[in-house]
């Protein structure tokens, strides 16, 4: 996948949840950089998404990157998604796609009554619901890189410092909206999955051939 086709499908991502009545707020992306050369697609907020990194508590990560505005798309039950990518001469060199779900949904968990006919709200209003925040990154700078410990392309998912599940290759905007879609929101995705755009494209396998014998994410288009 090219700059251009990584850009066009974060917006095709947004139009789409927008446009399913998914999403509330967003911020479309923002560049720098040129694209023959050292180039970044990102939010003009993103300098604040280093809270996430941080040894704090996940409702202060969440109410930061909320108030910072820190997101591509927030979904209606308060989640941030938010995707930043990096190309170095037009091929990818790194990426952090990030699902921080609300750390409160006790107002749709208190009233289930009112949101179980609307799909948006169907997956969260149960009380067992514990929210943690997901994340996929990938690096293909070799000082980073350990086979199997820290793989190029990876999920971590809570807080966990050395989670790092290894992932087939990096992964595109719409096959990581897909995925959250499916995975957390999966009435509505099941209900607009025909609206949901897919896509052919994905870029290059990372993954090494002692990855592939532990537990690991293989990616569809």
């Amino acid at each position: 996948m090219t700059p251009q086709q990584t850009l066009k499908q974060i917006k095709k991502l947004t139009e789409a949840l927008v446009g399913l009545s998914l999403s509330n707020e967003q911020n479309f992306p923002a560049t720098h950089g040129k694209i023959n050369a050292a180039f970044e697609i990102t939010v003009s907020t993103a300098a604040r998404m280093s809270v996430a990194l941080k040894n704090v508590a996940y409702r202060d990560i969440y109410g930061e990157l909320e108030k910072a505005r820190c997101f591509n798309i927030k979904m209606l039950d308060g989640a941030l998604i938010s995707l930043r990518y990096r190309f170095r001469d037009k091929v990818i060199c790194e990426h952090s796609l990030s699902y921080f779900p609300s750390p409160d949904l006790e107002h749709f968990q208190n009233e289930p009554e009112i949101y179980l006919e609307d799909e948006i709200y169907a997956d969260v209003i149960d009380r067992n619901i514990v929210p943690f925040p997901i994340r996929f990154d990938f690096s293909d700078d070799p000082e980073k890189f350990v086979d199997i410990h820290h793989p190029y392309s990876h999920l971590t998912l809570g807080q966990y410092e050395n989670c790092r599940i290894p992932v087939c290759s990096p992964i595109g905007p719409l096959a990581f909206g897909g995925f959250i879609l499916r995975n957390f929101y999966n009435t509505a995705f099941r209900k607009y999955s025909d609206k949901i755009p897919m896509t052919t494209l994905a870029f290059p396998n990372t993954i090494t051939a002692n990855e592939r014998k532990i537990p690991h994410v293989v990616c569809g288009v």
